[in-house]
Parts: structure tokens; sequence; C-alpha cells
């Protein structure tokens, strides 16, 4: 696929860091931005190569890309879009990497009006691991991507989307939004749950027997708790659900 010309990744985490790299190692940007609200952080995504320039300014980071990517917490992908779309360039496209999809494509793709469009991503290839230290260019190869197009994604830009994804190694699935979130119910969000009160569950006095099969099971708690407790509020309905059927 032709390169993105410029894209911006608007927090350069682990996800974020990862597929700066990931988008530069396999030629699929020209350019790579990273925005975020940490100098130092920035700094290490430049230094480690994950993004070609940094800025603390979100509208002058978003200017002039034609791909835009959202890798925050969900719960800010709103208030973050909304402020960057008076500086989107017309025909831009706007991903996220959110692990939940109903309310981040309801709330988000009426944002962007055409000829800019937003696609629902969910590239399923985090870990209990956070920051951009952790970041690595192939984190995403042989992974699952969802992505969730609606009746308003234009067939151009899904088919661009999906390129970019399989791209960087990852094999695409096409969900609808409210499939995707009963399904990663099930295998994402209800196990954090679990995995969350098992940790609770110890006491001092027990925790000194702990083995190697108890902390492969609650590994995924020792995730960010800020970004877990927004995907589990944007999708609590369906972890209930999924509770209800087990």
């Amino acid at each position: 696929m032709t390169p993105w010309n410029q894209v911006t990744i608007i927090g350069v985490g682990l996800v974020g860091g990862s597929l700066g790299l990931a988008l530069k190692k396999c030629g699929l940007a020209r350019r790579v931005v990273g925005v975020g609200h940490r100098e130092p952080s920035l700094q290490a995504a430049r230094d480690c190569g994950a993004a070609d320039e940094i800025s603390l300014d979100l509208r002058a980071g978003v200017a002039g890309s034609d791909l835009v990517v959202l890798a925050t917490p969900v719960g800010k992908f709103a208030e973050i879009l909304q402020r960057a779309v008076p500086a989107l360039e017309p025909g831009a496209v706007v991903i996220d990497v959110g692990s939940t999809k109903r309310e981040v494509v309801a709330s988000l793709e009426p944002l962007v009006r055409a000829p800019s469009a937003f696609v629902g991503c969910h590239p399923i290839a985090g870990s209990e691991q956070r920051g951009i230290v952790h970041a690595r260019e192939d984190l995403f190869r042989g992974a699952t991507c969802v992505v969730t197009p609606t009746d308003r994604t234009p067939a151009e830009t899904l088919k661009r989307v999906v390129a970019t994804w399989e791209g960087v190694g990852m094999v695409v699935r096409t969900l609808s939004p409210e499939v995707h979130d009963r399904l990663l119910a099930e295998v994402s969000h209800l196990p954090h749950v679990i995995a969350s009160v098992l940790v609770q569950a110890v006491s001092g006095e027990a925790e000194p027997l702990v083995g190697p099969g108890w902390a492969d099971t609650t590994r995924v708690a020792s995730g960010d708790p800020l970004l877990w407790r927004d995907i589990l509020m944007s999708n609590a309905d369906e972890v209930a659900a999924a509770i209800d059927r087990a």
C-alpha cells in the first residue's frame, strides 16, 4: 500500500509507541508525530524511534496528518477528538486502538465529517506492561486486530485501514461494534475482573504461599488501572451479561 504521508499518534505508550515503531519499520508511514501531555514520555518516544517529531500541542501535532491514531484510555477519546477536529486535514482518517467499541464508535464517528472518516479498531496485542519503555516494533505481529466499520465507513477508507494493520503483521477481523463488545467481554474484560478479584482476595498471611499458577492467573491484574476503569465502565452491561451466562 502507499505509505501514509504523516501519522499522528496521540498517546505514545505501549500500544501507541509500538505502532509508531511498526509503521516506520514496515515502511507504512513517511513521518510519525507523537502527541502527549508528558514531555519525558514524548522525548523517550522520539529517542527510541517511535516518533520523528513530538508535540505537547494537540492541534499542532494533528495538523498535516492523513492518519490520526487515538491511543489514550478510551474515556479520553471524545474530549481529545473534539479538540483535534478543527485541525484535521480534509480527508484525514481517524482510528482508535481502544478495547471497547460501541460507545467509542457512537461518540466519535459523528465528530469526524466527510471527506474525513473515523474507523473503530482494536489491535488485540497489549500486555500488562505500560509505557513507551516497553514499546516494540513486533508487538502486533501475528496478533488479531478487530475493525468495526459502520454504514458510514467509506469502502476505500476501510480498505486502507485494514491494509495498514495487515502491513504491521496483524490478522484482521471485521465485526460490528456490538458483537465486538459482547465477545471481548467474555475473553478479555471479565477475565480481567476475575484476576483483580483474586488479587484482592489474598490475605497477607496467604501471600507467601502463592505459586506460579496464581501468578499466571492474576498477571493481567497488574495492567493500568485507569485504562481498565474506562474499559469496564464502557462495557459494563456486556461484562455483567457474561457473568450471567457463566
